[in-house]
């Protein structure tokens, strides 16, 4: 259209006559030269004005600034149970060690992607050959947030505040990682100022894959301005505000690890679908943890967690005590169809233990099979017909709808001639029964705690847990003294590579007798705008943040 209007208005008006007798061009063939020349300039004013109307004004505060120094260097971290008071010790899963992760270094910590150990505070350790005594040499130079230099004496002081009666509440890190207050753990040693000693009642090698959770991190008891007591770290990040629902977090510099990418952290209490939604779309907020999927897909990332779900037969009674049965209700069940059943809370799992846990075993999948397969296992078992058996399951819909997983299972059962119940029960009545043993097949969780492989596969299924009553772990009350040694002495050796072989062949025996079957695994979710950087989520839940960053450019 543009040049249309050009080529006629501009070709015919003010040409002047020549007189001559050079032969002069006519109208059309100047046009075919001019057309593309004028064609690029048009289009070249026309991106000009696009560019002049689409983009932003630049504001006068950042006029003359280069970007990098204009961006905004706060990321606003959006989840549910911001605390008000920090205590990395209060809690074991969740938001608080989630912020811990932030403003207290462990002695160790854990590899990304995995719980592998890596060296934090601690740059290096030996365990005596009767496994009892750890020693760990500190990194030179560390302090805390308050400039008080990292030394044995402030570890040891802080591991002892975490075992005083007036620190002890439900909930808390210590007793659930190392067998109660002070559980395995006899007394700390100070041999020198960079070197602080762990010792035992006993030996437990789990003890330096836990050591790297938030719960235990190094805090130093200090005096704020105003002569109340706080707690100060030694991480990337020092608390600087702390109200209801808001805490902030400002970066320190000289920080061992290197300086964080982002100056502040501000974590903001968020815990519906609809107000994080409203506020990332208003960049008031920038990355959402929630509790469960999120509701929106755009911006959303997740990697699996900790929290397992399986399936546990009751292997003291029939028909579960025998072995076949339990083989073809594994080759029964299509991890595909249970897949879509889980929808995005959860993801199949073929491993009695989750991915990243380290010593994790990777064989055969331990669900599906032919039809055939399960049908012939179900007949050499004796699947009884007469009378169905019963699957109990909580009535919990969310983020996990497990009835209606239940009855995937039933229908999946069902195909191949193994009729099946569904029972479903409140979470305490669960338990109850579970304990109990009052039960045939039982859809339950538990939890790789701390990311060591001891932490799960010695309470579900060792005969010391295998006791009716409250104190009831191993739900299949499946005995076997020969994976009881292999697990007693995977948790006693130092020699991590002598407990990650012991380990393969615990799990090698569990798929062969299969006391219990690992379904799924739930995911961690974040959401997070297009500008961020650097977010990487770890299956423990408590991701590194001082990585992250915003990208002014997006």
């Amino acid at each position: 259209m543009f040049c249309s209007a050009l080529e006629t208005s501009g070709m015919n008006r003010g040409v002047p006559r020549i007189k001559t007798s050079m032969r002069v061009p006519s109208l059309d063939r100047v046009t075919a030269v001019l057309a593309p020349l004028v064609t690029v300039i048009v289009t070249f004013l026309v991106i000009v004005v696009t560019l002049l109307v689409v983009r932003p004004p630049v504001p006068s505060s950042a006029q003359g600034v280069p970007p990098d120094a204009g961006a905004r260097r706060e990321v606003r971290i959006g989840a549910p149970g911001v605390p008000s008071v920090l205590d990395p010790g209060t809690a074991l899963e969740g938001t608080v060690p989630l912020i811990a992760r932030q403003v207290f270094d462990t002695l160790v910590v854990w590899r990304e992607g995995s719980t592998e150990i890596d060296p934090a505070l601690a740059t290096r350790w030996t365990a005596s050959r009767d496994g009892l005594v750890w020693s760990f040499t500190l990194r030179e130079g560390v302090k805390f947030h308050d400039g008080t230099p990292l030394t044995s004496t402030e570890v040891a002081a802080s591991f002892e505040r975490q075992l005083q009666p007036e620190t002890q509440s439900a909930g808390r890190a210590w007793p659930a990682l190392l067998r109660g207050a002070p559980g395995v753990v006899k007394e700390f040693r100070t041999p020198s100022p960079r070197t602080v000693q762990i010792v035992l009642s006993q030996p437990y090698s789990p003890l330096l894959t836990v050591l790297a959770h938030p719960g235990l991190g190094v805090a130093k008891l200090s005096t704020a301005a105003d002569g109340t007591g706080r707690l100060v770290g030694t991480g990337p990040y020092r608390i600087v505000d702390a109200s209801g629902g808001r805490l902030a977090l400002e970066a320190i510099s000289g920080h061992w690890a290197g300086q964080p990418r982002s100056d502040r952290l501000v974590f903001l209490e968020v815990s519906t679908d609809d107000q994080a939604e409203a506020e990332i779309d208003s960049r008031s907020l920038d990355i959402w943890f929630p509790a469960g999927p999120p509701r929106r897909s755009d911006g959303a990332l997740s990697t699996p967690g900790l929290r397992i779900g399986y399936l546990a037969f009751q292997t003291e009674k029939e028909p579960f005590s025998r072995k076949p049965l339990r083989h073809a209700v594994a080759a029964a069940l299509d991890p595909a169809v249970l897949g879509v059943t889980l929808d995005r809370a959860a993801v199949p799992l073929q491993s009695f233990l989750p991915p990243g846990i380290w010593a994790r075993r990777e064989g055969s999948p331990i669900l599906g099979g032919s039809r055939a397969t399960a049908r012939a296992l179900a007949r050499e078992g004796g699947w009884p017909k007469e009378s169905k058996i019963t699957l109990l399951v909580p009535t919990q819909t969310a983020p996990l709808n497990l009835p209606k997983l239940a009855e995937a299972i039933q229908l999946l059962l069902g195909s191949d001639s193994m009729p099946l119940s569904v029972q479903p029960e409140p979470e305490p009545a669960v338990r109850t029964l579970l304990q109990a043993g009052a039960y045939d097949m039982a859809l339950a969780e538990a939890t790789v705690v701390g990311g060591d492989p001891h932490l799960l596969l010695f309470p579900l299924s060792t005969s010391e847990g295998a006791t009716k009553g409250p104190r009831a772990l191993n739900f299949s009350f499946y005995r076997n003294p020969r994976l009881d040694d292999i697990l007693i002495r995977a948790s006693q050796l130092s020699l991590r590579s002598e407990r990650q072989r012991l380990y393969q062949r615990a799990q090698a025996l569990l798929a062969d007798d299969l006391p219990w079957i690992p379904i799924y695994v739930r995911l961690h979710w974040a959401v997070a705008r297009a500008e961020v950087r650097g977010l990487r989520l770890h299956p423990t839940g408590f991701h590194r943040l001082d990585t992250v960053s915003l990208d002014p450019a997006r």
